[in-house]
């Protein structure tokens, strides 16, 4: 594997993507760090701190760990890539419904620039909603113990926060593209995953500083041990997760044409057992997240009654959470996935499964597939997701700390590395240079 990485260096172009998609990386970072104007950086990243020290996190931790830390000093990048991950899953999830969009996803290269354009347009939207909401939130005092965080509110605050942050986010979204365009893997991926990793080096001191031998909370070692079994098996389990495949065998029917004889070959499909990806604990996550967002605004006892059973870690919010991220496995799948289209599609071109009937059989047949593969891999999803808040519970650990043992963050962080090593190796072969691996390949996410 260091042969591999050092080859990458050998091939001009390749080192050309590598280098502008670090450069573009290195940017990103830096814009976390450019502070929102009438923002009092330093006294909000004190008070996340002492949240973090403590323990607690909740929603805004959550929104930290994807922005890379740019929500706890409300930066430019504060609301990081998420208004455009949300908006392409609601155009994506309205392209399967409508049919002028489902017509319009159709028409080749500029169909696919009109959803592009309209996805932007949506991100923008989003952005300023959110934008709005956060600006109203460090308004107000009582949210960080009476710490005054905006030393001048109002609406000129609110009007510059949505346009910084959106401008962010905008900014964001065109880096993302760049390295997708000229650089080595998925940009706005990268972007995520980047951003969550950064986390990473501040978890592990606050985590330490917390549950180390001198810590006020310190971890014994047995429990130290446990942990990171469960760390190996759970990086070992979202890997077979994504990787996890059915494979069902197709045959091709021969025709002969003049002299030659064409088909005849087998082959086979690959059904991803997580078909979905990370999309169901995104969903879940954001109408989850809502309520508790706006909750925050509106001092009324019922309703932050109702945001306090919506925290993360009561038995409200994990049943809900659990029961979203199936029903959404099988939503998406569902708008994603047509057995009819597939079976068609086969009959057209002569192929057929060994054993079962072309046309109406063979749909069944998949969708009989399809639906036993996604109610496993959507119950191996729950679990993931829901084993920080386990963990944090059983083991009294930090939730900055559990979020690296499951969910959203490593699921994001095992995809994404996997297929960025993919496409590396994929150039490596190209030119001659022995991939990451001795045996085989790597298998990409798609």
């Amino acid at each position: 594997m260091i042969k591999a990485f050092a080859n990458i260096f050998k091939i001009p172009d390749l080192k050309k993507r590598v280098l502008f998609t670090l450069g573009l990386i290195g940017l990103v970072r830096f814009g976390s760090f450019l502070p929102t104007p009438g923002v009092d950086g330093a006294s909000l990243n004190a008070y996340f701190e002492r949240m973090f020290m403590s323990g607690g996190g909740g929603i805004m931790g959550f929104i930290n760990m994807f922005s890379g830390g740019a929500m706890t000093k409300a930066t430019v990048f504060a609301l990081g890539i998420m208004p455009y991950i949300s908006a392409s899953i609601i155009i994506q999830l309205l392209t399967a419904v409508i049919p002028a969009l489902e017509k319009l996803a159709r028409e080749g290269e500029s169909g696919r620039r009109k959803i592009t354009e309209f996805t932007r347009y949506a991100t923008v939207a989003l952005a300023l909603f959110q934008g709005f909401f956060i600006g109203m939130w460090l308004e107000n005092a009582a949210n960080f113990g009476g710490s005054i965080i905006v030393p001048s509110p109002g609406i000129f605050f609110r009007i510059t926060t949505m346009v910084t942050m959106t401008t962010g986010t905008i900014f964001l979204m065109w880096l993302g593209e760049q390295i997708t365009e000229r650089g080595i893997g998925n940009g706005i991926s990268i972007i995520i995953t980047v951003n969550i990793l950064s986390s990473l080096p501040s978890a592990i001191v606050n985590g330490w500083n917390l549950h180390g031998p001198t810590g006020p909370q310190p971890l014994h070692p047995f429990k130290f041990i446990i942990l990171m079994a469960i760390f190996v098996l759970v990086i070992w389990g979202v890997i077979a997760l994504t990787q996890g495949q059915r494979r069902i065998p197709v045959q091709y029917a021969k025709r002969v044409v003049g002299r030659k004889i064409y088909g005849g070959q087998a082959s086979y499909i690959p059904f991803r057992v997580n078909y979905a990806g990370v999309i169901p604990i995104i969903f879940a996550s954001s109408i989850l997240m809502f309520p508790s967002m706006v909750g925050k605004m509106i001092p009324v006892d019922f309703i932050q009654s109702v945001v306090a059973h919506l925290s993360p870690g009561r038995f409200l919010y994990d049943l809900l959470f659990v029961a979203m991220i199936i029903f959404f496995c099988f939503f998406w799948t569902a708008t994603q996935f047509n057995p009819i289209q597939w079976a068609d599609d086969m009959r057209k071109n002569g192929a057929f499964i060994p054993g079962i009937r072309p046309g109406k059989t063979t749909a069944d047949f998949f969708n009989d597939v399809m639906t036993k593969i996604t109610l496993s891999g959507a119950v191996f999803l729950a679990i993931i997701a829901i084993l920080p808040q386990i963990i944090c519970n059983g083991f009294g650990v930090t939730q900055q700390i559990t979020r690296f043992f499951g969910g959203t963050g490593l699921l994001i962080i095992v995809g994404v590395i996997l297929d960025t090593m993919r496409q590396i190796e994929s150039h490596l072969l190209m030119r001659h240079y022995d991939g990451f691996m001795g045996k085989g390949r790597i298998k990409g996410r798609r």
